[in-house]
């Protein structure tokens, strides 16, 4: 078995420990960042997308620009691009980095976060609306004749792009713990994302990701790749790590306090069913399994992954290896010291993961 990883392109200094006032993009940081995770062997990088913030497109093309193998993953929410205009932006970047692009798709989990960008639609039909975009993306990659789309969200006739994806296509990515987000990931992506939880719940997840290919008619071995993220909080012992995951602790807290966390201090109760699961499984205790540490999901009002891993490389190691063997192919780590974090994970992580997963090939 092979496990690919991911990081989270941050295009400035800023971190939640260390938050700058109003940061412009720092081109330089970006490069030194992007070129770090192609150094320290990281698989992909994933572009973020926030309704205040940059564009993920640009981002994107400056990494590739300025790393060899590294592949980036574009976030995208369907109501920002029209899905004829998407299929060539994403294919352009895609010749552009000689096939290293992929398209993580967020329906949008907060109607305020959606509104924000005229976006009204109930999450239901967001997610509907991702259905057609989806189908739409992959019939513009692959056809080679002009075609007509008359769906429920998109009306247009006569299309033709002949904007091709190097490899014919580029693989589609959509994450989520909804009902919804089950049914459309397990019948159209290539990869479906999830948040790290317990090692049963996350069980249950895929589980359900991949009841939906199957009812889909996928083949067993066309089911979506998984993708799960955690937050590693690492130190040379377990000891220190603790000491370190408390002190980061203590920090979020204070700057959520101070109006300076990801979320407001009186932020109400999040509408995404992943936070909420996230929130749930806190409420039951703060650590489960090896090192899996939840007072950081608390501290944040689980805005975004905000899951943590405490402890040695080793104990790091141990526990996303659990993950591996729960299936999960793509595993995204990133820390709360950005740049230093990522490295340390290139230097004592990612090596020993590989070392253990050709070993266990090897039979040795």
């Amino acid at each position: 078995m092979t496990v690919e990883f991911i990081s989270l392109t941050f295009p400035n200094a800023s971190t939640e420990l260390n938050p700058l006032p109003n940061p412009s993009v720092d081109p330089d940081y970006l490069v030194r960042y992007a070129r770090s995770l192609d150094d320290y062997g990281f698989n992909y990088t994933l572009v973020p997308y926030d309704s205040s913030s940059y564009d993920p497109f640009t981002i994107g093309a400056t990494i590739a620009a300025v790393t060899k193998n590294i592949k980036v993953i574009i976030a995208l929410r369907p109501n920002t691009l029209y899905p004829t205009v998407a299929a060539k932006a994403l294919a352009t970047l895609d010749q552009l980095s000689s096939g290293r692009v992929v398209v993580h798709f967020i329906a949008g989990g907060s109607d305020a976060e959606q509104a924000k960008e005229g976006d009204f639609l109930p999450k239901e039909q967001r997610y509907a609306r991702l259905e057609e975009y989806i189908r739409i993306l992959r019939r513009a990659w692959q056809s080679s004749d002009p075609f007509d789309w008359d769906g429920k969200y998109y009306q247009f006739k006569q299309f033709s792009n002949r904007v091709r994806p190097t490899q014919g296509t580029i693989p589609v990515s959509v994450g989520g713990s909804s009902d919804e987000a089950y049914r459309i990931g397990g019948a159209l992506a290539d990869i479906f994302g999830l948040w790290g939880e317990p090692l049963k719940e996350t069980k249950e997840q895929i589980d359900h990701v991949y009841a939906e290919a199957d009812r889909a008619g996928r083949a067993k071995t066309d089911r979506p790749r998984i993708w799960v993220t955690f937050r590693p909080i690492i130190a040379e012992t377990d000891e220190l790590a603790w000491a370190k995951a408390h002190h980061t602790l203590d920090t979020l807290k204070e700057k959520r306090s101070q109006g300076q966390g990801k979320a407001p201090a009186d932020a109400p109760p999040p509408q995404n069913v992943g936070s909420q699961r996230l929130l749930d499984i806190a409420s039951r205790g703060e650590v489960h399994d090896r090192a899996l540490w939840f007072p950081t999901v608390t501290a944040t009002n689980a805005r975004g992954a905000s899951t943590a891993l405490v402890g040695s490389p080793q104990t790091i190691t141990d526990s996303l290896l659990d993950y591996a063997n729960l299936g999960a192919e793509l595993i995204s780590i990133r820390g709360y010291d950005n740049l230093n974090d990522a490295i340390d994970y290139g230097r004592y992580v990612l090596p020993k993961v590989r070392k253990a997963l050709q070993e266990r090939e090897s039979g040795s």
